[in-house]
């Protein structure tokens, strides 16, 4: 930010739209002051603060390699990493996409707050210990999958992982991603997909949902970005 030009023009051109959704300026967060860096640490673990960041981050630095004449015959994202690729792709507007991903974050933070377990275990062995309230909310790697769910539920499954020496450690989340806690925001989230024109896209990208490549007519469904809130990340998929 203080040394790029590009990144840091992308980053105050995000900041600037996001003001009046998020009511205040995400650069105060994202590079406080000495005396603020406490609380804009805590900021951070907030979701209706942490997915606009994400997203603003991770478009500036897209926009810097485009800019060195990076170009990319393919793309994949993270859970918000995806509208990231969605939007460089041109199914979304830069405007349209900002206001989707704030919402979405205060969509997020009005839920009842819940954990998140990364572990060491492939998706069949983890999928034997959900039970009825845990969700797999990503699969990143062959052996690294993510839990989520309540907080009761995923401290009970932290003990006994570690109880058998199994390899795990709780995510910097306010929030339950990606499992049946999501369940409740799905309609209000579609209701605000309505509002916005999704294009097909013009650079391959790859979907979470998947792990393939996204075709147009998923691209362009506004149910497919309302269960990307709710399904599993299959990253793993996508990176192999």
């Amino acid at each position: 930010y203080q040394t790029e030009p590009i990144f840091r023009e992308q980053v105050d051109y995000c900041c600037e739209q996001l003001k009046a959704i998020l009511g205040l300026d995400l650069r105060t967060i994202l590079y406080p002051s000495q005396e603020q860096t406490q609380w804009a640490t805590q900021q951070l673990t907030q979701t209706y603060i942490t997915q606009p960041a994400l997203f603003v981050i991770e478009y500036a630095l897209a926009e810097l390699w485009l800019s060195r004449g990076v170009r990319p015959s393919a793309m994949i994202g993270h859970s918000i990493g995806e509208y990231v690729a969605a939007c460089l792709a041109g199914v979304f507007s830069l405007a349209d996409v900002l206001m989707l991903v704030a919402t979405r974050g205060q969509l997020m933070q009005q839920l009842p707050s819940g954990k998140m377990l990364a572990v060491a275990l492939p998706e069949k062995k983890v999928m034997q210990m959900l039970g009825e309230k845990l969700s797999l909310a990503a699969i990143n790697a062959p052996e690294r999958c993510v839990v989520s769910g309540p907080s009761a539920e995923i401290e009970d499954l932290q003990n006994r992982l570690t109880e058998q020496g199994i390899d795990c450690r709780f995510l910097h989340t306010s929030h339950a991603f990606h499992s049946q806690m999501m369940d409740s925001i799905i309609e209000p989230f579609t209701k605000v997909l309505a509002k916005v024109n999704l294009n097909h896209p013009k650079i391959h990208f790859l979907s979470n949902l998947t792990g393939t490549l996204i075709t147009p007519e998923e691209a362009t469904d506004n149910n497919y970005w309302a269960k990307h809130l709710r399904s599993s990340v299959r990253f793993a998929d996508g990176i192999s």
